[in-house]
């Protein structure tokens, strides 16, 4: 069996939360392969680097591009898979999108998110009206359909007509050598050295869309001001729209909190886990989640978690969360104040048991399940 891997949906210079699922779950299906069982991964010149290491099964079939030019990596997607993939022999192709001409006996699909449909403000609208156009003919088109959480399932169930016997649920997780536990004391003088937060502090970590709901943050954060004693808000992630963000930066004025909020900007996974080990509380109030991983990544690291009430997010947390309405700032606040108060002990304890349920070593073997299910049964339609 020949597995081809679509990655040419990240762009290298700007790597997101798919290029990280994938150089975890890459190389544990590699070392789980049969001898008859090899990866091939789509990239293109410029990613290629950034997928290395994973061993001698795992090959490489070089397209032009990446998402580094989005319009031209799907037209060579759609035209140049049909030709490619059949000359390298591929028997099942893992890809979000399906190209318009099958390009392997069997299809296996990913759909992280319906974000086209749940959250359309957060995409472009070129981008928008092709996902909203190629998701309905993927579903159809796909032997099996990879899900992270039973929100996106009805998610996925709601908006595209789809045979409900296709969907998978495979949940993600948390890359524990990474995300655990550490000294509070040191990482707070890194934090307080590196990025200017110098005084214990909530922590929200999130690319800043409007679906992410910093802005009700920043007015729960101001509601409990008073109760939150001298803490600041650090705001870790990059700022994806620009307009937006002077919006919230403008509200923090008008409600007198920004010389307590730190907008810290985007910054690399390893030192994310520094700020987990030195927050008091992590806050993720976002209006939707497919399935939520910062949740996890926070819990694994011991800090404690206050997120939303709704969508993939009480799912994820497990009851080890305390659970608001995003759309309620108060609701948000009354949180905060409780878990900085004695609930902390009790949600950073069961925190951290819930993230060790979550492996990539199990991720990565029921993915390949997957992969070989959809094999075995395009061959039994072959032979008939």
């Amino acid at each position: 069996m020949r597995i081809a891997i679509n990655l040419l949906t990240d762009d290298p210079a700007h790597p997101s939360g798919a290029h990280w699922f994938w150089t975890r779950v890459i190389p544990r299906m590699a070392a789980r392969l049969a001898d008859d069982e090899e990866l091939h991964l789509l990239v293109s010149p410029k990613s290629r680097p950034t997928h290395q290491g994973y061993g001698d099964r795992v090959r490489y079939i070089t397209f032009p591009w990446s998402n580094e030019s989005p319009p031209r990596r799907t037209a060579t997607e759609h035209l140049f898979a049909p030709v490619r993939l059949p000359l390298a022999r591929i028997d099942v192709f893992s890809t979000l999108m399906a190209p318009i001409v099958r390009s392997a006996p069997g299809l296996v699909v990913h759909f992280k998110t319906m974000h086209a449909f749940t959250a359309p403000e957060a995409i472009r609208p070129t981008v928008r009206l092709y996902r909203r156009m190629s998701y309905p003919r993927t579903a159809k088109a796909a032997d099996a359909i990879i899900i992270n959480s039973e929100s996106l399932r009805h998610e996925v169930m709601r908006y595209l007509d789809v045979d409900p016997a296709k969907l998978r649920l495979i949940p993600e997780a948390v890359d524990h050598d990474l995300f655990r536990p550490g000294d509070a004391d040191e990482a707070r003088a890194h934090v307080t050295e590196r990025y200017g937060v110098t005084r214990p502090f909530l922590l929200f970590v999130s690319s800043l869309w409007p679906y992410k709901n910093c802005e009700g943050l920043l007015r729960a954060f101001a509601a409990a001001k008073s109760e939150l004693g001298d803490r600041q808000l650090a705001v870790v992630g990059p700022a994806r729209d620009v307009a937006y963000v002077a919006e919230l930066k403008a509200l923090a004025e008008q409600l007198g909190i920004a010389d307590d909020v730190v907008w810290v900007g985007g910054v690399p996974l390893e030192e994310t886990v520094q700020f987990y080990r030195a927050a008091d509380v992590f806050v993720y109030p976002s209006f939707n989640e497919t399935f939520g991983l910062p949740i996890l990544e926070a819990m694994a690291a011991g800090c404690p978690v206050v997120t939303s009430d709704r969508s993939a997010m009480p799912e994820t947390a497990g009851g080890c969360a305390l659970l608001a309405d995003p759309h309620d700032p108060e609701s948000i606040a009354g949180a905060l104040v409780k878990a900085c108060g004695p609930e902390g002990e009790r949600l950073r304890a069961s925190g951290l048991e819930r993230a060790a349920e979550f492996t990539w070593d199990a991720t990565a073997e029921r993915t390949l399940d997957v992969y070989r299910e959809v094999h075995q049964r395009r061959g039994r339609r072959g032979r008939r």
